[in-house]
């Protein structure tokens, strides 16, 4: 699978799933655009075999400063061929009816907010060049209640439903949006907060990676406003 000649760009690319999507990417021959608010931590993200790469600091709960970082990579590759949207949070232990406004919106804001302002301001560009393709992330445990994760399966289970609607107003102007839903990712965090379990069973990032590099590939050309779930053996 060759992206030579196209340009990726990833939010929260300094994150344990950005490492491993950008390393994707870059070994696929792809330019990159790598965005994220820790800078020292950007610079470390991975990017061997990459046709040229970008990194810029990005607060993306602020609409300018994504703005600032969608036109330098315009400016330096002329087009954002793909856009895949990491950059979230995950919070818990609140019950429904004790939640306040602040973590409410909080991790409304975390996940879907920056959905939409990532999109907000490309895919007009998009538009323009004549296509593109965008994936979200969701999770899987955002099909179905679960207790004291209410705003947090709420918020990704927006992103769901805002990819399944971005798809169907963008597929006529040849922009593929899709989202995957992962289950536990193996990431050091996660090993740390549950060591008893086993996180052979949990997914790679690299394998997730697999599965939005294909999603953003001309082989999912026909694929419009799916949700896939990416749970490995959890």
């Amino acid at each position: 699978m060759s992206f030579k000649g196209q340009t990726a760009m990833i939010t929260g690319a300094a994150g344990n799933l950005g490492h491993a999507v950008a390393a994707a990417f870059a070994a696929a021959g792809a330019n990159l655009v790598l965005l994220d608010l820790n800078e020292d931590a950007l610079k470390k993200t991975a990017a061997a075999g990459a046709g040229d790469v970008l990194r810029q600091r990005v607060d993306v709960s602020d609409a300018a400063s994504i703005v600032t970082a969608v036109n330098a990579a315009l400016s330096r590759f002329g087009r954002i061929d793909a856009l895949c949207n990491l950059a979230g949070g995950f919070a818990m232990g609140d019950k429904a009816h004790e939640l306040s406004a602040e973590a409410w919106n909080h991790m409304m804001e975390l996940n879907a907010g920056t959905v939409l302002r990532m999109c907000n301001a490309v895919v007009p560009h998009m538009v323009k060049a004549g296509g593109g393709k965008i994936v979200n992330i969701g999770a899987n445990s955002a099909l179905s209640g679960k207790a004291e994760m209410g705003a947090y399966i709420a918020s990704k289970s927006a992103v769901i439903r805002l990819t399944e609607t971005m798809a169907a107003e963008l597929r006529g102007h040849n922009i593929n949006v899709n989202c995957v839903l992962p289950s536990i990712i193996d990431t050091p965090q996660n090993r740390a907060a549950m060591p008893k379990a086993d996180p052979a069973k949990w997914v790679a990032p690299a394998a997730l990676a697999d599965v939005l590099l294909f999603l953003c590939s001309p082989a999912a050309r026909a694929i419009h406003g799916a949700a896939i779930p990416v749970v490995g053996l959890s």
